[in-house]
C-alpha cells in the first residue's frame, strides 16, 4: 500500500483476532439447527423453517410443484428480511429474535399463496421504521437491480477458483462444517512478496452510510457463507453445506426438508432436483434481481414444470444434474457415521475410514 492506499492497514492486520460466538439456532420437528449469526445469511434457513413448520411439507412430493412453489415463496420471504435487518451485529441492533419469533412468522406465513409473488416483502419491525424505508428506497423495490451505492467489483479474467465447503465428523464425535471462500483469486491475487491473496467480501458492503450493512471500519460484511451443523433430540447428528453464493441456503434447505419429511437417506435427498430462486437481490455485483424469478433442474418432471409456470413463476431450466455443490456428513447414536455428496460436475467426494 506505500503506492496506492487501501482500506486495510498493517495495524489493521495486526489487531485482528478470530472470535468464538454463539450460533443462532431453531428447533424443527425434533432437530436444532445451528448456523451463523447476521453477518451472514445463515438466519434465512432459520426464518424459512419458521415459516414452513406449520405446514405440512412431509405430504407434498418432493419433486412435486408444491413443494417447490411454498419452499421458494417462503424463501422469498426470508430473504427480503436479509436486505433490510442483516448486518455485523457488533455494530448494529439485528432484530434476530423477533425475526423468528412464532408471532412473526404466523403473520408473515399469510402472505404464502398458490400464486408466485413479484414484490420485494420484508416485512416492518417496530423501531426499525426509518432502516426499512431507506433500504427499500436504496433497493428501489421495483427495478431490477439494487447496484446504487455498491462498491463495485471487476472480473478480469475467467473466475476459475470459488467457494468449497467441508463436512468432517470424527470417530470422537467432534463436527465440524465450514465453507471458506476468499471471493475470486482472480480479482484479489496473491501479494508478491507476502505469499497471501485478500477476499473479495467487502464487495457486500453498501457504500450508503446508516445501515447495518454499511461500510466502515472493522466491520463484517453480511456474506453468503453459511455452513450448518443440526441436533437431533439434542444429539449431534448432521453436518451439511455448499458454495454456491445466494443458493447456498436454498439448496441447503430443500436437502434438509427432503432428509427430514420424506425420510431419505443423505445420498437421496442430495440427489433429488433442485431449484433456487433470484426473486431478491443478489450479493455480487451488479445485484441484479429477478422477480419472480426461479431456475430448476431439468431432471424435474414437464407436469412439475409446467405446474410451476401456471402458478406465474418465471422458469429457467438448467441441464439435468447441474444445479449444487451439496455435502453432508452424519454420526448416528451408536457411532456410525455416513456420508454423501453430489455427483453433479465431479466436484464433491464423500470419503470415510
Amino acid at each position: 500500500g506505500s503506492r496506492h492506499k487501501a482500506v486495510l492497514t498493517a495495524d489493521d492486520m495486526a489487531n485482528w483476532s478470530a472470535t468464538i460466538e454463539e450460533p443462532q439456532t431453531y428447533d424443527y420437528h425434533g432437530w436444532t439447527v445451528a448456523k451463523i449469526g447476521p453477518w451472514g445469511q445463515g438466519p434465512v434457513f432459520l426464518q424459512t423453517l419458521s415459516l414452513l413448520k406449520d405446514m405440512d411439507i412431509a405430504s407434498m412430493a418432493p419433486d412435486g410443484a408444491d413443494f417447490v412453489h411454498t419452499v421458494t415463496e417462503a424463501m422469498k420471504l426470508a430473504f427480503a428480511d436479509r436486505e433490510v435487518y442483516y448486518g455485523d451485529p457488533d455494530f448494529a441492533d439485528i432484530p434476530l429474535d423477533h425475526l423468528l419469533s412464532d408471532t412473526y412468522a404466523a403473520g408473515r406465513r399469510k402472505l404464502i399463496t398458490g400464486e408466485a409473488s413479484f414484490d420485494l416483502r420484508p416485512g416492518k419491525v417496530a423501531g426499525f421504521e426509518q432502516q426499512y424505508d431507506v433500504t427499500m428506497a436504496m433497493l428501489g423495490a421495483d427495478s431490477k437491480t439494487g447496484a446504487v451505492y455498491e462498491p463495485t467489483m471487476a472480473h478480469l479474467t475467467e473466475k476459475r477458483g470459488d467457494t468449497v465447503h467441508i463436512d468432517v465428523i470424527d470417530r470422537e464425535g467432534n463436527m465440524v462444517s465450514v465453507t471458506p471462500s476468499g471471493g475470486w483469486l482472480q480479482s484479489s491475487p496473491i501479494i508478491p512478496g507476502l505469499g497471501f491473496c485478500l477476499n473479495s467480501r467487502a464487495q457486500m458492503f453498501w457504500l450508503k452510510p446508516g445501515l447495518p450493512t454499511s461500510l466502515a471500519p472493522g466491520k463484517r460484511p453480511r456474506t453468503t457463507l453459511t455452513p450448518s451443523l443440526a441436533l437431533y433430540e439434542g444429539r449431534p447428528t448432521l453436518a451439511f453445506g455448499t458454495p454456491g453464493g445466494d443458493q447456498q441456503e436454498q439448496w441447503q434447505l430443500s436437502f434438509f426438508l427432503r432428509y427430514v419429511h420424506h425420510k431419505m437417506n443423505l445420498q437421496a435427498a442430495i440427489d433429488q432436483p433442485l431449484f433456487h430462486t433470484s426473486h431478491f437481490p443478489g450479493s455480487f455485483y451488479p445485484r441484479t434481481r429477478e422477480p419472480g424469478g426461479l431456475m430448476v433442474e431439468g431432471n424435474f418432471s414437464t407436469a412439475v414444470l409446467d405446474s410451476l409456470r401456471a402458478r406465474g413463476h418465471k422458469l429457467t431450466v438448467a441441464e439435468p444434474w447441474t444445479i449444487g455443490r451439496l455435502t453432508a456428513a452424519r454420526r448416528d447414536a451408536d457411532g456410525l457415521l455416513r456420508a454423501a455428496a453430489t455427483p453433479r460436475l465431479m466436484q464433491a467426494y464423500a470419503i470415510g475410514r
